[in-house]
């Protein structure tokens, strides 16, 4: 016999995760909008209000978002550290997602065509790391990509380099850090994509005529769409915002907007900039997301 939920009832049920969402997110962006427009004057805390009782009117101080686009003179136009932050956290963030796709579309595969018997064993390897801190898993590839780290050692023990290669510090270390870390987020909603994959199809496509490779580029990747662009945004989201991976693995080259923010709070005491930068990044991010699910949601 089927359940059925009065009005009430659909109204909580439906409110519950409404309700938590602004509690979580839309009021805690609200407190960061409110101090990226304080003028903090010297003070310590940030919360200094924003209207002026004598003079009866609401100063915003705009110079905290304008100063993250000004350039220096004699600079390129809107060439700061913090847009080139911005630039590069994008960067990574896109070229992470795409590796995790490369490595964790496989993965993902293969366990969805598994016995269903060992299927379990196998997704308890893909989430083990993460019973184990993030920061120490991090940490532990100073050890493996270090000049006397593991990697170095084996190379130079069978005769590979004389010389350690550098590795920790650079491009390589940071993506290959982020894409370690977030590769389970790729391969989780890609397996619960392709184990509900009618494999019917694909017979018929062979029936028809076609190659494995075209079989599984016609068939199987356009049927797991949705689990590419799930898996997509839960590495990319997360990746553009990264603040202990480029701490530890990346150089100071390789500044991310994580970093930038960081330093700005609680290094510079600058907690109006630090607010308006995490603003325009979340803005950066959720704006484009936005857009794009409401083109998808008028498509047929």
């Amino acid at each position: 016999m089927a359940l059925k939920f009065s009005m009430p009832g659909r109204r909580f049920v439906i409110g519950v995760p409404f309700g938590w969402l602004l509690l979580f997110f839309f009021l805690p962006f609200l407190i960061l909008l409110y101090i990226s427009f304080v003028d903090m004057r010297g003070q310590i805390h940030p919360f200094q209000p924003l209207w002026d009782a004598q003079a009866g009117v609401l100063r915003l101080r705009y110079e905290n978002y304008l100063s993250i686009f000004r350039a220096e003179e004699g600079a390129p136009l809107f060439r700061t550290i913090y847009v080139d932050a911005y630039l590069r956290s994008l960067w990574y963030g896109l070229c992470t997602a795409l590796l995790c796709l490369l490595i964790g579309y496989p993965f993902a595969y293969f366990i969805a065509r598994s016995p269903a018997s060992v299927r379990p064993a196998l997704l308890l390897m893909v989430m083990l790391p993460f019973w184990t801190s993030f920061l120490l898993r991090v940490f532990a590839w100073k050890g493996l990509l270090g000049d006397n780290g593991v990697i170095n050692r084996f190379m130079m023990g069978i005769g590979i380099t004389d010389e350690p290669v550098l590795m920790l510090y650079t491009s390589v270390s940071m993506l290959v850090g982020m894409t370690y870390v977030y590769l389970p987020f790729m391969v989780l909603p890609l397996y619960a994509n392709l184990v509900k994959l009618d494999y019917r199809l694909l017979e018929a496509a062979y029936d028809l005529g076609a190659t494995p490779f075209k079989a599984f580029w016609l068939v199987t990747v356009p049927l797991s769409k949705t689990g590419i662009i799930a898996g997509c945004m839960l590495v990319f989201i997360p990746a553009v915002g990264e603040f202990i991976v480029p701490s530890l693995l990346g150089g100071p080259e390789n500044m991310m907007i994580g970093r930038v923010i960081w330093d700005e709070m609680f290094t510079g005491n600058n907690w109006p900039r630090a607010t308006a930068l995490s603003v325009v990044m979340i803005v950066l991010i959720v704006l484009p997301l936005a857009i794009y699910y409401h083109r998808s949601g008028k498509k047929p």
